[in-house]
């Protein structure tokens, strides 16, 4: 089982935001970021309902399940 979070940086390129504006904006902090971005360790959902909170979208818009 693997989760992708390539679709979270692509919307926050649309939105013209960085990862920089959310831990600004103490959405998400450095070290969950960069989980996400290397695709390592487990993300919480506190994590997740701040980001959709944030960006206002549906988690299936950052992220995705990926079979192996």
């Amino acid at each position: 089982m693997a989760i992708k979070y390539s679709k979270l940086f692509e919307l926050l390129k649309e939105k013209d935001l960085t990862m920089y504006s959310l831990r600004k904006n103490k959405v998400i902090g450095t070290e969950t970021l960069e989980k996400m971005r290397k695709g390592v360790g487990h993300i919480d959902d506190r994590s997740i309902n701040h980001l959709r909170e944030f960006l206002n979208c549906q988690p299936g818009n950052i992220m995705e399940y990926i079979d192996k």
